[in-house]
C-alpha cells in the first residue's frame, strides 16, 4: 500500500548530493510531508522491502545503481508508484529516458523549491503511468541543449508526448532547429526502428508536391516514366515529418485531410489503395490560426495536425543557452573537418550571447563551422568573429553581464567543478585590468584611473595574475 499509517505523506529523497537531501528534505517537511534520506539507491531498496513512501525523488547518476536502475526496480515492486526524476544533466535523451522508464515527472537541477514541493503534491493526486519497453542505455546524439527554462519545458514535453503517437505541430521561427525536435520525438518513440522521412513542402512546387507525398503510377503525368513511391510509402511504420505546412496549397490540404482521417491514400494516377502507416509530425513558422482566420488554412486539419504543439524559442530568447550551444557547435564542426579543436575565449562567448541572432540556431552551427577551420589561433578571440555580429552584441543586454556569469556558474557546478568563486574571482579581475589597459593603450595610471583603482593597485594585481598563470 501507497503511504503510511500516519496522516502525513512520507516522501523519500534519494540523492548522493547530501546539500540536495538536506535543502530538498526542509522544504518538503515545511509543506506537511515527512522526508527521509538515502546517499544510494541501494538503501532505498532495502527499504522498500519494510515501507512504501507515497512519493520518493531520485537522481539519475549516482555511485552503484542508477536512478534509471532504480525506477525499473521500483516498477516491479510497485507498478504505480510515483517517482520524481532529478538531474544536472538536462537533454532530450536523459529526459526522455526517464519518462519511458516511468518517471511521474522530471525536475532539470538546480530546481525550484516550491516547484519541486508542487510536484510531489501533483504526484499524490495521480497515479504513475504504467512503464514501456526501454531500449539498453541512453541515446547519445544530443542536437538539442539547453539550461534555460523553455528548452528544460520543451525537453519535458518531448519525453511525455514522444511515445503517444499523437499528431504534433512544432512551432517556431526559421532556424530555431524545429526538425531537430521532430527528429527526437521520433528517436524516443516505439517508431524509432524504422524511417524518418523529412519534406519541406515550401521547398517543392505545388504542382509536384501531391506525387512527392503520395507518390505516383506510370504515366500519371507527363515524364511519369516510372512508379515513384511518395514520402507516405518510405516513412510506412515511422514518422513523416512536413515541414513548413503553413505553406502547403489547400487543394493538397483537402487531401491529407482526408489520408490522416482515414488513414488511406492512392497514388497520383493509380487504384491501389495504399495504407497510410506512418506518424505525421508538422512544422511552421507562421501564424496557422491567423492563417484559418484568413481563409488560407483548413481549421479541420489544424486540428488533426495540432493535437500537441511544442514552441521553440527564439535564440535571443535563451541567451543563457548559447555558450553551451556555440562550445558544442564548434567542437562538432573540429571533428567533422579533421581541423584542430579550438574553444571560445570568454570576451567572445559574451560577445555571442549578447548578439540579436536573427537566423537563430542555424545561423550560430553555421558560424561556428565557419570558425573551426578559418580561425587561425586555438583560442577564438573577439578579433575573429564577423563585425556585424560583435557590432550588433553591444545591446542593453551586455549591461547585464551576470547572465553570463550565471550561465557559467551553473555548467561548473553542474559539471562537478570546486574553487568556483575563486576562478571566477581570478578571471573577473584579469578581464577587467586587461580590457581597461587595451582601451587606454597600455597606459596604466590611465587605466587605473577608469577602474578607479590605484597605478600601484594595478601593477600589484597584474603581477598576481601572471604568477598564478605561470
Amino acid at each position: 500500500m501507497i503511504g503510511s499509517a500516519d496522516s502525513k505523506p512520507h516522501v523519500w529523497i534519494v540523492d548522493d548530493d547530501r546539500s540536495v537531501r538536506l535543502v530538498l528534505g526542509a522544504a518538503l517537511r515545511e509543506a506537511g510531508f515527512v522526508p527521509r534520506e538515502f546517499g544510494d539507491a541501494e538503501d532505498a531498496l532495502a527499504a522498500l522491502g519494510e515501507e512504501t513512501p507515497a512519493v520518493m525523488y531520485t537522481d539519475v547518476r549516482m555511485p552503484g545503481i542508477s536512478g534509471l536502475k532504480l525506477l525499473e526496480r521500483v516498477a516491479l515492486h510497485e507498478p504505480r508508484f510515483p517517482v520524481i526524476v532529478m538531474s544536472a544533466f538536462t537533454d532530450i535523451a536523459s529526459t526522455a529516458a526517464a519518462y519511458r522508464h516511468g518517471a511521474f515527472d522530471y525536475l532539470p537541477k538546480p530546481f525550484d523549491l516550491d516547484q519541486a514541493v508542487a510536484a510531489a503534491e501533483r504526484a499524490l493526486t495521480h497515479a504513475r503511468p504504467v512503464t514501456v519497453a526501454t531500449p539498453e542505455g541512453l541515446s547519445t546524439e544530443a542536437e538539442l541543449v539547453g539550461r534555460s527554462p523553455g528548452m528544460r519545458e520543451l525537453f519535458r514535453a518531448i519525453g511525455r508526448v514522444a511515445a503517444s503517437g499523437l499528431g504534433v505541430l512544432i512551432t517556431g521561427e526559421t532556424g530555431t532547429g524545429k526538425e531537430l525536435v521532430a527528429r527526437a520525438l521520433h528517436r524516443e518513440s516505439p517508431r524509432s526502428a524504422r524511417p524518418f522521412v523529412a519534406l519541406n513542402t515550401a521547398a517543392i512546387p505545388a504542382e509536384l508536391l501531391e506525387s512527392e507525398l503520395f507518390g505516383h503510377e506510370v504515366g500519371a503525368f507527363t515524364g511519369a516514366a516510372r512508379r515513384h513511391a511518395g514520402r507516405f510509402e518510405q516513412a510506412a511504420g515511422g514518422t513523416l515529418f512536413l515541414d513548413e505546412i503553413g505553406d502547403m496549397p489547400l487543394p493538397l490540404q483537402t487531401r491529407l485531410l482526408r489520408v490522416l482521417a482515414a488513414g488511406e491514400f492512392y497514388r497520383v494516377g493509380g487504384r491501389e489503395l495504399l495504407r497510410a502507416d506512418a506518424r505525421v509530425i508538422a512544422a511552421t513558422h507562421q501564424d496557422l490560426d491567423a492563417k484559418v482566420v484568413r481563409g488560407e488554412f483548413r481549421a479541420d486539419l489544424l486540428h488533426r495536425l495540432d493535437v500537441v504543439r511544442l514552441h521553440l524559442p527564439p535564440l535571443r530568447d535563451r541567451r543563457e543557452d548559447i555558450p553551451l550551444m556555440a562550445e558544442q557547435f564548434l567542437a562538432r564542426a573540429a571533428a567533422a573537418s579533421g581541423a584542430p579543436g579550438k574553444r571560445f575565449s570568454p570576451a567572445a562567448l559574451g560577445a555571442l550571447r549578447d548578439y540579436a541572432w536573427p537566423g537563430n540556431v542555424r545561423q550560430l552551427e553555421n558560424l561556428c563551422q565557419r570558425l573551426a577551420v578559418l580561425a587561425p589561433g586555438r583560442e577564438i578571440a573577439v578579433g575573429d568573429l564577423p563585425p556585424a555580429i560583435v557590432e550588433g552584441s553591444v545591446d542593453e543586454d551586455v549591461v547585464d553581464w551576470t547572465l553570463g556569469l550565471r550561465a557559467w556558474a551553473e555548467h561548473a557546478l553542474a559539471n562537478g567543478e570546486t574553487g568556483i568563486h575563486a576562478t571566477a574571482h581570478d578571471a573577473f579581475e584579469r578581464v577587467l585590468l586587461e580590457t581597461a589597459l587595451a582601451a587606454r593603450r597600455g597606459h596604466r595610471q590611465n587605466a587605473a584611473k577608469a577602474l578607479g583603482l590605484g597605478r600601484n593597485t594595478i601593477t600589484r594585481k597584474l603581477g598576481s595574475s601572471r604568477k598564478k598563470d605561470r
